[in-house]
């Protein structure tokens, strides 16, 4: 395990000095993915936008190789900054740290979790796409609703751009563990959660289903599910207009004080 500071030069802090404090991680794509939702909850609560060690050229300690790893780390981010009340929103891989996170906070630090189109489970018939046999245009295919408006051509992308996409691929493997983008042990662990939960998810996503989604919010003893039509695996680039209210109302029905 690494300790925080190790973690501090890879953080980002935005928003006021006080408020409820939101806690927002990145899926593989790297924080650029959730830096909107980062600036949405900016306008009014302090928040932490962490990069995951091993995202855009920052180290990866060799201790750190799992999804667990990740959230112990963060939630001693959590101690040591003594906050409470923490929602927690979590994207794709970032939704996983976010689940394993919400069954380590024996000490009630956080208040909320989302999960958007998270990964993490292991559910039968439901297997998450093999992310890393797809190419850009893959990518664009199963990941979106629209994926002509999001699609990259890698042949007009520089090269020290697609360096670090490669090397994000690389980290995204070390801590999923490769394709199957699951933790068997984790969704038995679930059922102990009590912090309400929102599973937040795109309908067109086809790299994890929306039936994988409602497995993964059945999973937990205090979860809801949304679904964000013409969305698919980000909905908060596709439709922030249909997201952002779900995760404000969220915001506002689990806050403490």
């Amino acid at each position: 395990m690494t300790s925080t500071p190790a973690l501090s030069h890879a953080l980002t802090e935005s928003g006021p000095a006080t408020g409820r404090p939101v806690l927002v991680l990145h899926g593989g794509g790297g924080p650029a993915t959730v830096a909107p939702i980062a600036a949405h909850f900016a306008r009014t609560a302090p928040v932490l936008l962490p990069t995951h060690p091993g995202w855009n050229g920052t180290p990866r300690p060799g201790d750190l190789t799992r999804v667990a790893d990740l959230a112990a780390a963060y939630l001693r981010l959590l101690r040591d900054r003594r906050l409470s009340d923490v929602l927690v929103i979590g994207s794709s891989l970032g939704g996983w740290i976010a689940a394993e996170l919400a069954t380590a906070d024996t000490e009630g630090l956080i208040s909320g979790v989302v999960l958007m189109n998270a990964v993490g489970i292991e559910v039968d018939g439901e297997p998450v796409r093999d992310f890393f046999a797809l190419d850009a245009r893959g990518v664009a295919e199963y990941a979106y609703h629209d994926p002509e408006r999001f699609y990259v051509d890698p042949t007009t992308v520089p090269a020290e751009q697609r360096a670090v996409v490669q090397a994000n691929l690389a980290a995204l493997r070390v801590y999923s563990g490769g394709p199957a983008m699951n933790d068997p042990a984790l969704r038995p662990r679930l059922a102990a959660v009590t912090v309400p939960t929102l599973v937040v998810w795109g309908e067109s996503d086809r790299i994890a289903t929306p039936a994988y989604g409602e497995e993964y919010a059945a999973s937990f003893a205090n979860a809801r599910m949304e679904l964000v039509p013409e969305a698919g695996h980000l909905p908060h680039l596709e439709q922030p207009a249909r997201t952002f209210p779900l995760l404000d109302a969220f915001a506002t029905q689990t806050a403490r004080r």
